[in-house]
């Protein structure tokens, strides 16, 4: 068979002399591509920044990166100087940590812990390829509750301490991690997903009750009764995100999450979000967290945490009013510090973002 003008010797079939296509690269497919794994563009940020910019630009968060909140107000509580020794209990994408080691550059030392090691990984190569050596930035795969056990390793405290209690963007926006009903993947929901039982394990293992305190305690779901008794019948079912959305909006009188009215689907947000939160243990681990501070931080340390749920918020108040009551912190905050209006209105995930903050006595 004759060799195409085109090709070279090279991309002969060894066997029947025929010649071998090259797999193509999958096509960007719009400004917008539906699917996860379509957004080529979006993975890889440095290589194409203005499409990046023009999804930013929509108000979005591009895909496989996460967009760090209330920047400016947490570098102003937190007055991070040159020299000193910090600690960013969820790393994430590790936007916040790039901000601290630019303040605290040339002699300062940032820890930096974060409980997903798929993530971890991920964030770890892209800081050390920006420069950020293993001296000036200590890279841990730990939750933030176990903060106390690199204590000796810091020299025995930090001067300051954050706790970002979002989950990233990179796993609400990866269908295969589990997080988002948008899209069919696995009903997974483990921030760590080498531990634990996944989301659909854990609905088979509780009774009707059981779900609906759940659903209440977690994310006070309005119409947690209905739900839990849908989701109990159906509970054999249900193994995939879209499968427990779909239970839940045919429960609620809808054909199929995706023909919701957002009123459902702020409900099939909550369930989601109450799952979550159940099967990474996340408001005992917070309490963990809490009760530790005090022994980490330094005199005149300062904590900020940014929370994102209610019942995250109430116990980061309850713990800062027990301290100062205590004569544990000189000072905490009173109100909340909300993202500005125009950080609200271009990063939509920021609009229930709460930060409050300590100072050690």
């Amino acid at each position: 068979m004759p060799v195409p003008p085109w090709r070279g010797l090279d991309s002969m079939n060894n066997t029947n002399n025929e010649p071998i296509k090259p797999k193509r690269r999958t096509r960007y497919k719009g400004a917008y591509p539906r699917h996860f794994n379509e957004k080529y563009k979006e993975h890889n940020s440095e290589k194409y920044p203005e499409d990046v910019e023009k999804v930013i630009a929509a108000g979005k968060t591009p895909v496989g990166t996460h967009r760090p909140i209330c920047v400016d107000e947490i570098l102003d509580v937190l007055k991070p100087l040159s020299g000193q020794i910090g600690m960013d209990a969820t790393l994430g994408f590790g936007g916040h940590a790039v901000e601290f080691l630019k303040k605290i550059r040339p002699d300062g030392r940032l820890f930096a812990l974060d409980v997903d090691p798929l993530e971890l990984e991920n964030t770890e190569k892209r800081l050390r390829a920006r420069g950020f050596s293993d001296k000036e930035l200590i890279i841990k795969h730990s939750n933030f509750a176990g903060m106390f056990k690199f204590l000796p390793e810091a020299g025995g405290s930090f001067d300051f301490i954050l706790a970002d209690l979002g989950v990233s963007s990179m796993q609400l926006d990866n269908p295969a991690r589990g997080f988002t009903f948008k899209y069919e993947g696995p009903l997974d929901l483990r921030l760590n997903p080498n531990r634990g039982q996944t989301a659909a394990e854990l609905i088979r293992g509780l009774d009707q009750k059981q779900l609906e305190n759940l659903f209440i305690e977690n994310s006070d779901e309005p119409c947690a009764r209905i739900i839990a008794q849908v989701v109990f019948k159906n509970r054999d079912e249900i193994n995939t995100t879209t499968d427990l959305a779909n239970v839940i909006a045919r429960g609620l009188g809808n054909k199929s999450f995706r023909g919701c009215a957002d009123v459902a689907k702020d409900s099939i947000r909550r369930v989601f979000q109450a799952l979550r939160i159940e099967v990474n243990d996340e408001f005992s681990v917070l309490e963990q967290f809490l009760r530790n501070l005090p022994f980490c931080l330094k005199s005149q340390g300062r904590v900020a945490i940014l929370s994102f749920h209610p019942g995250e918020d109430k116990r980061v108040v309850d713990f800062f009013e027990q301290g100062l009551s205590d004569g544990v912190y000189a000072d905490i905050s009173h109100e909340p510090i909300r993202p500005s209006a125009k950080e609200q209105e271009s990063n939509s995930r920021s609009q229930s973002a709460r930060l409050r903050w300590a100072i050690k006595k």
